[in-house]
């Protein structure tokens, strides 16, 4: 599938802390936890346990959560297809798009069991 400027608007202007319980709740229903979700929430965007709470309190857009994000230097290798993008053809002028996706694909590998030293990206030595 392809991104327009009109889904990218429409995904920038959602809120954040409305999307969290639902990203938590279908984490439960796999077994996992609020701690393992904002761990891998934080290895993403560079967030403090606290900068990502009130974040959430605020009710911060997509577009400002992803403002104030230093998205982790590994995150070009996070790839797939995630709600039927494929992360790594997602032009670069979409990128909070593409950002967005890429730390769904990280939740999506959460639920589905993935170890946590796989979904946190490291380069091999």
């Amino acid at each position: 599938m392809k991104v327009t400027a009109e889904k990218n608007e429409k995904l920038a202007n959602m809120v954040f802390g409305t999307i969290y319980p639902l990203y938590l709740n279908r984490l439960k229903k796999n077994g996992r936890t609020k701690e393992e979700l904002d761990q891998v929430l934080r290895w993403f965007t560079g967030f403090d346990q606290s900068t990502l709470e009130s974040l959430i309190d605020e009710k911060v857009t997509y577009r400002e959560f992803f403002q104030k994000a230093k998205i982790h230097p590994n995150a070009h290798m996070i790839k797939g297809v995630v709600c039927g993008y494929r992360i790594e053809e997602i032009e670069d002028e979409f990128e909070l798009y593409k950002q967005c996706r890429q730390m769904e694909k990280l939740i999506d590998e959460l639920a589905r069991g993935r170890k946590m030293e796989k979904i946190l990206r490291e380069e091999k030595k």
